[in-house]
């Protein structure tokens, strides 16, 4: 088992996040999360990276609890974040944005064989590189966001609404990305608001409602669920 959250418990303040969630990622998987804004998607992401500590319960990674890791620990260990917003350094150029997301690294070969990858696998990025990364548009922050993630050598690529604010062409553009980084042996904990195309590129999927989750399953089996369709697929 890569992943394995137990009985994870988050508040904000008084406030109940999560209500005791327990999900598993296996190695090679893409693992979706949909549900209603409010339902502890993201909170369910930043708990794994770190960003946030649960108040009882286990993460375990590869069989080891890290739900009190910083988030530079986590980073370390092999689990990186895609956050929602994009949230790429908007007064650093694309160059430097990318080289940030190697920061723990000490291979200097490695991140620059990983740069040209990324240069390779988004060739806009290539052509703005010395640009400011806050001059990009929506979709090319995207590419910025997720080449930045993949500079740290992920083993588990965690995803925040990677679609959101993009055109239909550009969505369909970075579901395909998914699938390749996936394809090329990184194991993928996605978010996303778009159930229909989540559920078409994941292998399974668990659906959150107001901190708990409701349904698991197949993503075969959740696109074909009565409950799944009238709620987040726009009916049959």
């Amino acid at each position: 088992m890569l992943l394995e959250l137990e009985e994870v418990h988050v508040s904000y303040g008084p406030i109940a996040a999560l209500r005791g969630i327990s999900l598993t990622v296996e190695e090679g998987e893409i693992v979706t999360l949909i549900g209603a804004n409010g339902a502890g998607k993201s909170t369910t992401l930043n708990t794994v990276s770190g960003l946030l500590h649960p108040r009882s319960g286990r993460i375990r990674f590869r069989g080891a609890e890290i739900q009190r890791l910083s988030p530079q620990e986590v980073v370390a260990r092999g689990i990186t974040q895609v956050p929602e917003g994009r949230r790429v350094f908007a007064e650093m150029s694309v160059e430097e944005n990318l080289l940030l997301g190697a920061y723990q690294r000490r291979d200097g070969a490695g991140v620059q064989r990983d740069l040209a990858a990324v240069y390779e696998r988004f060739p806009v990025l290539y052509e703005r590189r010395r640009q400011s990364a806050g001059t990009l548009s929506g979709g090319e922050q995207q590419m910025l966001a997720i080449g930045r993630a993949l500079m740290a050598r992920p083993t588990l690529l965690l995803m925040d609404e990677p679609s959101m604010g993009l055109s239909p062409i550009l969505v369909q553009q970075v579901f395909e990305i998914i699938r390749q980084i996936n394809a090329q042996g990184t194991t993928i904990l996605l978010v996303e608001q778009n159930a229909h195309m989540a559920l078409k590129v994941a292998h399974r999927g668990y659906v959150l409602e107001t901190g708990r989750i409701a349904l698991e399953g197949a993503a075969a089996e959740l696109t074909a669920s009565e409950q799944v369709r009238s709620a987040y697929l726009g009916g049959a």
